[in-house]
C-alpha cells in the first residue's frame, strides 16, 4: 500500500512539473508603470491634507528614526533665532498636542523667510523629520534646486513660503 501510495506520489509530482512547460515565465512589471512613485504619493498627501499623526512623530522619536518626510499640522511654540552658520536658517519650535515638541529649520538661502511668525500661530509644514535627542527637527521645507528632494513648504495663513 505505501509502494503504492509513493509511486503516485512520484507521478503526481512529475505531471505537476512537466505541466508547467518547462519555460520560464517572465515577471509581469506592467503594475510598475502604473505605481505611484514616493513624489506623487506625497503630491496626493498633500492635496488632501493627510496629516502625519502627532503619534507618529512621537514614533518616530521614541524609535530614533531619520528621514521621514512628514506634513505637520501644529502650533508655534517658541519662534527662536536664526541659525546663520553656514546655510542660513529660520528656525522656530512647535509643540504637538502630546506635548513633544519639533524644531522647525527653514532655510531662508533657498526659500523666503516666513513673515510674521509668532508663537500661537497654527501652521503647516511639509519637510523631513530627522531624529534628535530634543524631539527632532523638521528640514527641507523648501523646494530642491537639483530636483533630487521632494520639495517642502511651510504654510501659515494660507501663504505657502517654499
Amino acid at each position: 500500500m505505501m509502494r503504492l501510495l509513493s509511486s503516485f506520489l512520484l507521478i503526481f509530482i512529475f505531471l505537476s512539473i512537466t505541466s508547467c512547460g518547462g519555460e520560464r515565465q517572465e515577471r509581469d512589471s506592467s503594475w510598475e508603470e502604473n505605481y505611484p512613485t514616493a513624489e506623487e504619493k506625497w503630491e496626493v498627501a498633500v492635496e488632501e491634507k493627510e496629516y502625519t499623526s502627532h503619534e507618529s512623530l512621537k514614533y518616530f522619536f521614541d524609535n530614533e528614526e531619520s528621514d521621514q518626510q512628514v506634513l505637520v499640522l501644529a502650533h508655534v511654540k517658541k519662534v527662536l533665532s536664526d541659525d546663520t552658520e553656514g546655510s542660513r536658517h529660520q528656525r522656530f519650535i512647535l509643540e504637538l498636542d502630546n506635548g513633544q515638541t519639533v524644531l522647525v529649520a527653514h532655510n531662508i538661502d533657498l526659500a523666503p523667510r516666513v513673515e510674521n511668525l509668532k508663537e500661537g500661530d497654527q501652521v503647516e509644514v511639509f519637510g523631513e523629520y530627522e531624529w534628535n535627542n530634543k524631539g527632532g527637527v523638521i528640514h527641507w521645507t523648501h523646494h530642491d534646486p537639483d530636483g533630487d528632494h521632494v520639495d517642502g513648504y511651510i504654510s501659515l495663513n494660507g501663504q505657502i513660503f517654499q
